[in-house]
Formats: structure tokens, sequence, C-alpha cells
């Protein structure tokens, strides 16, 4: 089992070479970057609005269920809920919401490319399929992920105001005050940081599953699951690492 790892990773590293070669034709190049990119972000902005105001609403509530003492001040729950989602929620929740829609999508259009004999042809051809096939879609998924994540941020935040405006658990005014206590510019920086590694991860890891398919329809099932269980864990750990050196 550790000699197959290793050998996917070592497979894996060789694979980011080829991806990260000066690319054969510019012009399409920047074309497919911009596809990918409206394509990401505009497919994934319903789903990530709704998830973050679901999530926003159920922080909120449940902040508020525990802080119940009249020790603590009711702003606490706003404080307390947007340092949450702002700097652990979105940023992770949100991502691994991307990899099973972003990253299963990019496994399968590189996998189906791959059983159809496409990026055959195309080394054929003398192109570089890696670079040409996947570095649109790793760049694309490293600009939009963060400008999602800001997105998702805003839609948490809302979704916990609509919450306490709704519920009436605390003032709107109380929960607002909180939301700007001790705010720091930084805990962004850190959130959209984590959300660009995660993207890398991400787009990399589902285009290297769908790259090395050897086989058909079933073969390209496995690669997809694969993908996606890879590229979870590999972010969990990854959250677990930039925490401890950036807080």
């Amino acid at each position: 089992m550790l000699k197959n790892t290793l050998s996917i990773i070592g497979e894996y590293i060789l694979f980011l070479k080829k991806v990260f070669s000066k690319p054969d034709k510019s012009k399409i190049f920047f074309k497919k970057l911009l596809f990918e990119m409206e394509s990401m972000g505009i497919g994934s902005m319903l789903i990530v609005s709704i998830v973050s105001i679901a999530m926003g609403s159920v922080i909120t509530t449940q902040t508020a269920m525990q802080i119940e003492s009249s020790w603590i001040p009711s702003w606490t729950v706003g404080f307390v809920s947007r340092t949450s989602i702002v700097m652990e929620l979105c940023p992770t929740i949100i991502s691994l919401l991307l990899v099973g829609n972003l990253g299963s999508r990019i496994t399968a259009e590189i996998g189906s490319m791959r059983v159809t004999e496409q990026i055959d042809a195309l080394e054929v051809m003398g192109i570089n399929p890696a670079s040409y096939l996947v570095l649109p879609k790793v760049l694309a998924a490293m600009v939009v992920n963060p400008i999602l994540i800001i997105f998702s941020i805003f839609f948490a935040l809302v979704g916990g105001y609509l919450t306490v405006l709704i519920t009436g658990c605390i003032t709107p005014y109380h929960f607002m005050d909180g939301l700007t206590y001790c705010f720091r510019p930084y805990d962004i920086f850190y959130a959209v940081t984590k959300t660009f590694v995660f993207a890398f991860v991400m787009s990399s890891v589902a285009a290297f599953y769908g790259y090395r398919i050897d086989g058909g329809a079933l073969e390209l099932g496995k690669a997809n699951t694969q993908g996606i269980v890879v590229s979870s864990f590999i972010i969990l750990i990854l959250n677990v690492l930039i925490t401890q050196i950036m807080l």
C-alpha cells in the first residue's frame, strides 16, 4: 500500500510538471481560461449562496442558544458567528462542497476525453494535453474559488442577520454590533489564502485522476470517487497545517 501511494504521488508530481509547462496555443489557452472561469463561477453561485445562507442561519441560531447567560453580552452572538463563518466554515465547508461540484466535473471531463482517446490524439498532434486541457481549469479554480468564498461569507452573514430578524433571539442592532467588533482584515486574507490553496488541490487532483484513467466507463466512475475522496482528505489535512502556520 505504501509503495502504491508513493507511486501515485510521484505520478502526480510529474503530472504537475506537464501541466505547468508553457501552453502551446496562447490565444486558445486564454479563451479556455475565461470560459472555465465563467463556467465555474456562474455554475456554482446558486448552490454556494443557498448553502451559505443556511449555514449562517444555523450557526447564528446555535450560538444564540448556547449564549443565554446574562453575564455574556448579546452582541457576542454576532461576534462568534462572524468569526466561525469567516475563518473556518465558509473556506473549508464551501471548498469541500466545490470538490463535489467542480472537482467531479473536472474528473469527468478529462476522464471522458481519455476514454474516447481525444487526449491521445492531442499527443499525436504534438500538443501537450496536460497543459492544454488541465492548466486552464486549475488557474480558473484558483481565481474563481476565492471569489466564491467572499460571496459565501456575505451570504452566510446575511443568513445570520435574517435569522435574528425573524426569530428575535437578539436584536439586529446587537448582532450587527457583534459582526463589526474587533474585525481584522487579516481574517479575510486568511480565508482567501486557504481557499486559494484548496482550489489548487481540488482542481489538480481531480484532473490527475481523470487524466490517468485506463479503461472505460467503470474506471471513470471509480476515478471520480477517488478524486473526490483524496481531494477532501488533503484539504482537511492542509486546513490544519495552514491554521497552525497562519494563526
